[in-house]
């Protein structure tokens, strides 16, 4: 993958699906950050509970996700932060709307 930027990795791990939820970890707010070098990439990802019993599984799913779709030369780092915790304002507005939540309805 040539030039990938930042939209470009957020579009790749829309390919990892939470198996609880149901949709993408990116549309459900996991991705907390996403940083590129010149032949790096950093990720920092989150679970909705530090007791996610998928946390393990998501993660490896992300790491290799990234891995089959960047150059091998590339040195690739995800992390599971928790601050700031998770919560369902992190969803995109679509899912928010899909699970009854309204935008400006606190969560």
């Amino acid at each position: 993958m040539a030039n990938i930027d930042r939209n470009g990795v957020l579009d790749l791990l829309r390919d990892v699906i939470d198996p609880e939820l149901g949709f993408n970890i990116v549309d459900i707010g996991l991705i907390y950050g996403v940083e590129l070098g010149a032949d790096s990439l950093s990720v920092s990802m989150t679970m909705t509970s530090p007791a996610c019993p998928m946390g393990d599984m998501l993660y490896d799913d992300v790491r290799q996700t990234l891995l089959d779709a960047l150059p091998d030369d590339w040195q690739i780092d995800v992390s599971v932060v928790w601050e700031p915790a998770w919560s369902p304002a992190r969803m995109s507005p679509e899912l928010r709307q899909r699970f009854g939540w309204q935008d400006d309805q606190p969560v």
